[in-house]
């Protein structure tokens, strides 16, 4: 590989460290912005969705489960993978349905989120699904998933108190607590 410029780093060097179909993690052999030499990893994954579903009544539906990484129950939104030749509203609409067995008519896009800038890239586009309707999930057989439904309110306040703490469902149920806010008073 020829050395090439990335903002003012340069990278001299790559290497894959490990790869799989969700997850790569590369090392490059930098100099960094001000001459020194060093090492640098990433871990590429997937684009992914992270889906919000909002129903008439104000309550939104979260997940619960068990993540391996943590050593815990976690509660969050829907998220997945984008696969190829897919959109992110495509995707979106699979995952809450694999998950939930939720179908939605109104998706409101609120933007992309990226995980953690200094070492992953990984975008997530943020969606808030409305205009619920509720059918069979069609989870894959590893995931052990539990509902849990509460008032938007009280999901935002759960983000505050740290009892939610997925970056992305942080992010997503704030915004769009802040885009419902931005409606309502538009329309007063």
């Amino acid at each position: 590989m020829m050395e090439q410029k990335d903002g003012a780093w340069t990278i001299q060097e790559t290497s894959d460290k490990y790869d799989n179909p969700y997850i790569n993690v590369r090392e490059d052999q930098v100099v960094q912005p001000y001459g020194q030499s060093g090492r640098y990893a990433t871990v590429e994954m997937k684009p992914g969705v992270a889906i919000l579903p909002l129903d008439n009544n104000g309550i939104v539906y979260l997940i619960q489960q068990f993540r391996h990484p943590l050593g815990k129950e976690s509660i969050e939104v829907v998220c997945g993978a984008i696969e190829r030749d897919e959109s992110p509203v495509e995707a979106a609409l699979r995952e809450l349905l694999e998950a939930q067995g939720i179908q939605a008519e109104e998706w409101i896009e609120l933007g992309v989120v990226d995980v953690d800038t200094s070492i992953v890239n990984c975008p997530a586009h943020l969606f808030l699904a409305k205009q619920l309707t509720f059918t069979k999930t069609k989870r894959a057989g590893t995931e052990t998933i539990k509902t849990v439904k509460v008032p938007l309110n009280v999901a935002g306040q759960m983000v505050m108190d740290s009892a939610i703490t997925h970056s992305i469902s942080c992010v997503l149920i704030l915004k769009a607590i802040n885009a419902l806010q931005k409606k309502h008073e538009n329309n007063d």
